[in-house]
């Protein structure tokens, strides 16, 4: 099941008052398949947004729309339609005469302060869709008309979600990829554990990709550590093989030994490593001292 789905399963149980209910329907009946005097019709993958669209309509309009399901054990569409001799009352309830030239968003819809939520949850359930946050951040709403995109845009700027519209395939696509935003869409219109499993996901990858940049820079570091190490480490046996060890201060004797056995250790850690301590940059001049050494010998 995908990402969407389990979105759409979660907003079809979420229930309101009644002025809510009829935004919720009026959404689901607007941004459906068709809305008008000739058809007032709605196609689904969902059996759950199919079976709550016929309840909302029986709810607010009194009218009990047929369903029609897939076949037995087949992937396939459920349509849901509203009988001819029941579309004008359906039309009316929502305030459309059903030949409009252009479909806009009646707000006489959207009575109490959380209609607006509650129609945004039923324009979702119908033309809504969120990809799989594991891949990619993208909401978005495919609206078959381009007044009514929007006036969808207008209503979801005035929740503070600021969406962009693209078209694609002759539709009209609202979308979100900030993720912020589309954890603030689920949230509005209902879909808590949806929002919270973005959330979820957004602190796995954020975790994740620092502990690689931690990694990523600890290898760095070491390969640069590494690097510099390497003609330190030869000089060494340069004048091991040559002069021997005697032929160094005691001072210098006791780091070229760390520097061979830790050819990892950075020049604060050789530092802590003596005894007694000394700083970074006196490893560092006592260095250039065995480099220097190194360099006499022919």
């Amino acid at each position: 099941m995908s990402f969407s789905s389990d979105i759409k399963n979660e907003l079809a149980m979420v229930d309101g008052g009644d002025c809510c209910e009829l935004a919720q329907a009026y959404g689901m009946a607007e941004f459906g398949r068709s809305f008008s005097a000739s058809g007032v019709s709605l196609q689904t993958e969902s059996k759950a947004v199919a079976d709550r669209y016929a309840q909302l309509f029986g709810t607010v309009c009194g009218v009990t729309p047929q369903v029609e399901s897939p076949p037995p054990d087949k992937s396939g569409l459920y349509t849901v339609f509203v009988r001819a001799e029941d579309r004008e009352r359906v039309l009316s309830r929502f305030g459309h005469g059903g030949k409009e030239v252009a479909l806009r968003l009646n707000r006489a819809n959207l009575d109490c302060d959380t209609c607006a939520a509650a129609f945004l949850r039923g324009v979702f359930l119908v033309c809504g869709a969120v990809t799989n946050p594991q891949i990619d951040y993208h909401l978005e709403f495919s609206v078959p008309y381009l007044n009514l995109s929007r006036d969808l845009v207008a209503l979801l700027g005035e929740q503070g979600l600021m969406a962009k519209t693209v078209r694609r395939k002759g539709n009209y696509i609202v979308y979100f990829k900030e993720s912020e935003q589309i954890e603030d869409c689920l949230t509005g219109i209902g879909a808590m554990n949806a929002s919270l499993e973005l959330m979820n996901v957004k602190i796995v990858k954020s975790i994740r990709n620092n502990v690689n940049r931690a990694a990523n820079c600890e290898t760095a570091n070491l390969d640069k550590t590494l690097a510099a190490a390497l003609p330190q480490i030869e000089a060494v046996r340069k004048i091991e093989k040559t002069l021997g060890w005697d032929a160094l201060p005691e001072d210098l004797r006791e780091l070229c030994r760390l520097r061979v056995e830790n050819p990892e250790y950075s020049l604060r850690e050789l530092g802590e490593a003596l005894k007694p301590k000394i700083s970074r940059s006196g490893v560092n001049h006592r260095l250039q001292r065995v480099l220097e050494i190194a360099d006499t010998i022919k």
